[in-house]
């Protein structure tokens, strides 16, 4: 992948509805760093128009100029900037602001927005695999029945209570608590088709996400493959186990939990319907089956820091 010039200028989409800081003090921020380095750059609030149309003023604007463009909030955010990106030659930078921040973890991207918008100064541009449902991109995950519910739940959660882990992890299990009708799903992979029942079908494209659970795949995800991840029925107290299981990095000694990698993979509802609610990357959507799960044709020319910024985040004070 071709790197961009070392005075490409930034096109920054900033996300104001994402993390706990105050938007405004973090476009100071970014724009400080930037106006010290001699950086041209500018920074498209989304307050009054979606992320993904701001998304693609910057891609637009990045591709007229030769620069790169950066998606400033949580995984949502970068998954709608990814989607505006993807394909059309720019390079892409990050400066994680969400809860998780799993993408920007599992690249060496600092949560501290000053740390990784120093970082993207000196960053060179590494290719990252993409996954795709339906030809619509993810970075971390895609998924439904359970999971979106998961989602659904936990938004109105932080609504109510405010982003942290905390309140993410409760509303999780107040969901779980709650009956779940199974899914009953038909499935294609390599040739071979069977029909299922499952809670959730799950596919990661993060390998930082499938080995916190302690799945057996997440050395081959992102590495060429995506993982598959469904949940048997069981009863409530068997389902609050599993995540149990799963926050001690156990999730794969499960009996209940079947998973496996791949490459592509097709799944409808057994029950013909119109359309299917896919979560992906903390989005919910809604998608005409079959639903084809693969892994993009197209590589994400990611900005990653150079290693020197894990030190200086670790000289960093606590947040």
């Amino acid at each position: 992948m071709n790197q961009p010039a070392r005075d490409a200028p930034f096109f920054v989409v900033l996300n104001p509805g994402s993390g706990r800081g105050d938007p405004d003090e973090t476009r100071a921020l970014i724009e400080r760093v930037f106006t010290e380095a001699g950086r041209e750059h500018q920074v498209l609030m989304c307050k009054d128009r979606p992320v993904d149309q701001v998304a693609a003023q910057a891609v637009d604007l990045a591709c007229a100029r030769q620069g790169i463009v950066v998606a400033a909030g949580g995984d949502g955010t970068i998954n709608a900037v990814v989607n505006a990106v993807l394909g059309r030659g720019c390079a892409f930078g990050v400066l994680p602001q969400g809860t998780f921040n799993y993408f920007g973890r599992t690249h060496g991207i600092s949560a501290e927005t000053e740390i990784a918008t120093r970082a993207l100064l000196e960053s060179s541009v590494e290719p990252v695999q993409v996954g795709q449902v339906n030809g619509r991109a993810f970075l971390v995950n895609a998924s439904l029945g359970l999971y979106p519910q998961l989602l659904e739940d936990r938004e109105a959660y932080k609504q109510r209570y405010g982003r942290s882990r905390l309140v993410a992890l409760w509303s999780a299990v107040v969901t779980v608590a709650r009956a779940h009708r199974p899914l009953r799903l038909v499935m294609q992979c390599e040739g071979e088709q069977r029909k299922v029942r499952t809670l959730t079908l799950f596919v990661g494209n993060n390998p930082l996400q499938m080995a916190q659970v302690g799945l057996p795949e997440a050395p081959v995800t992102g590495a060429g493959q995506l993982t598959a991840v469904m949940l048997r029925p069981v009863s409530t107290f068997h389902l609050l186990k599993l995540m149990a299981q799963g926050a001690m990095g156990r999730l794969g000694e499960a009996d209940d939990v079947k998973s496996f990698a791949f490459e592509e993979l097709s799944v409808r509802p057994a029950t013909p319907r119109k359309k299917v609610r896919v979560a992906m990357d903390g989005e919910l959507f809604e998608m005409r089956p079959p639903l084809v799960f693969s892994v993009s044709p197209h590589a994400l020319p990611l900005l990653r820091p150079r290693p020197l910024t894990a030190q200086a985040e670790a000289e960093a004070p606590p947040r």
